[in-house]
């Protein structure tokens, strides 16, 4: 696989993914300078970096660089019998935020604008949308909302007044849409700066929507789940690890295969 190639395709499709290049080598060391590997976010790695031992190192440092999105240069040892280092970057790529906004009203129009601003993706397409906004005047709001709730977007907004936004409520609860569902509505969108131009309502969802997205949920770096190497004390993401055994009821995580033939001739 042409690692750069395939970058830049996944960046095209807006697949999340991490470059890793390798910029400094101390012998015995099987990588070069300038060689190259991709770390898909399901931890998947193409290319070469280095043997065995780097790998699932790179993997793991590509994985925290997709989470919290910052770039990092790390020295990784050889902990096998080659011996050696190499000093790898991780450029991590994330896909830019996807908003749908439903409508043409003058608020829909200057959002989208604004969202070009600050270098997210517009569309009027509600599936796979990271938020969506529906400023559709009155015109299949429902529809539009019972899609976005379906299709589990995290930031659902209405643009209509208080009244309009209960009637709607109240329609989709006809509808048979749950009461937790509907509570993820967010109508009025926007933050509330009272009695406001249309254009204003765009700079207000903007301002909710920019809120939204840096105190959503946990912090990513914390859902990348990490394990120790038993036999070689080396750091695993649990979700790319290939090499496991168990042992009681526990599992253990290996960085390759020769670690886990050492741990399981020792508990035979």
């Amino acid at each position: 696989m042409k690692v750069l190639v395939e970058a830049g395709r996944l960046a095209e499709e807006g697949t999340p993914f991490a470059l890793a290049t390798v910029v400094a080598v101390e012998r015995p060391c099987s990588a070069r300078v300038g060689d190259r590997a991709l770390v898909t976010a399901g931890g998947e790695l193409h290319g070469w970096v280095g043997g065995a031992c780097t790998e699932p190192e790179v993997i793991r440092l590509s994985l925290g660089a997709l989470a919290d999105g910052e770039p990092r240069r790390e020295r990784i040892e050889s902990r096998c019998a080659s011996e050696g280092a190499v000093e790898v970057l991780i450029e991590p790529h994330r896909p830019a935020l996807l908003l749908s906004i439903v409508g043409d009203a003058p608020a829909a129009r200057t959002l989208r604008e604004l969202a070009g601003v600050l270098g997210w993706r517009a569309t009027s397409t509600i599936e796979a949308a990271d938020a969506v906004v529906i400023a559709s005047m009155g015109r299949g709001d429902e529809e539009a909302l019972e899609a976005a709730l379906a299709f589990g977007a995290g930031y659902v907004g209405l643009v209509a007044s208080a009244k309009r936004a209960a009637s709607v409520t109240a329609e989709l609860r006809e509808r048979g849409v749950d009461e937790e569902s509907l509570a993820r509505i967010r109508s009025p969108a926007g933050l509330d700066l009272g009695p406001s131009a249309q254009e204003e309502i765009a700079v207000a969802i903007l301002a909710e929507l920019v809120a939204w997205r840096h105190t959503r949920g946990p912090s990513p770096a914390e859902l990348v789940e990490e394990a120790i190497d038993p036999v070689c004390g080396m750091t695993v993401a649990v979700a790319a690890a290939k090499e496991t055994a168990v042992r009681d009821g526990i599992t253990y995580y290996f960085c390759g295969p020769h670690c886990r033939k050492q741990f399981e001739a020792a508990h035979v």
